[in-house]
């Protein structure tokens, strides 16, 4: 079963903005102005690639056998069994073994997303503590439970990127022991299809430049 992960923020925006630009786009060709029009289609362009390779394709997928990295421009494939640490703070780094060139040589991938900022961060570390809110003299709160106070104490600080750590971390130490599962090389290629947007956005620079 596959699981994705990514910024849910970036990605909402992303297609509000692609929205806008559908709009424009059909409003720049229903009104084309020559030289003016090409422009304006260019730079809207240039910025379709901004967003679609920062907010749309970075993304941390599960499969069954492999950790999948979706960066601007590179997807890492990680066999869960090659993983052999991970560790997060702003971003989640997942330290592997297993180069592709079968020579066995560790690496890091970084992942995109999720992401921790210091404000969400310390937005945890506040939800986590208990209340001490107090009306006059007397408390308003009930007392907390040991039960309680200890999941509120495991909670303090953790973020959605720890909680994806933690998985990570779960899903690579059954692949290293389930028996006869070896570490096998880790894969990464190019992002092609962030290349072919970029590409057809340079087309239309160019086409914005030499049209009269």
């Amino acid at each position: 079963m596959k699981q994705t992960y990514r910024s849910r923020s970036a990605f909402v925006m992303a297609w509000f903005w692609l929205a806008f630009v559908a709009f424009n786009v059909y409003d720049l060709i229903n009104k084309y102005t020559g030289k003016a029009s090409m422009v304006a289609l260019a730079v809207l362009a240039v910025l379709t690639v901004i967003v679609y390779v920062v907010a749309l394709r970075p993304a941390t997928v599960f499969t069954e056998h492999e950790l999948v990295g979706r960066n601007p421009l590179r997807t890492v494939r990680v066999p869960w069994a090659a993983i052999d640490d991970v560790t997060v703070s702003h971003a989640i780094s997942v330290h592997h073994g297993g180069g592709e060139d079968g020579s066995g040589d560790g690496g890091v991938l970084r992942l995109w997303t999720p992401m921790s900022s210091a404000r969400e961060r310390a937005k945890a570390q506040r939800r986590g503590m208990p209340s001490q809110r107090r009306r006059g003299r007397f408390a308003t709160e009930p007392a907390v439970s040991r039960a309680e106070q200890a999941a509120q104490e495991a909670l303090a600080g953790r973020t959605h990127a720890d909680w994806v750590g933690d998985q990570i971390r779960e899903r690579a130490e059954g692949a290293r022991r389930r028996t006869g599962e070896q570490p096998v090389q880790v894969r990464t290629t190019w992002a092609y299809d962030a290349i072919a947007v970029a590409a057809a956005a340079l087309a239309l620079v160019i086409a914005a430049i030499v049209v009269p």
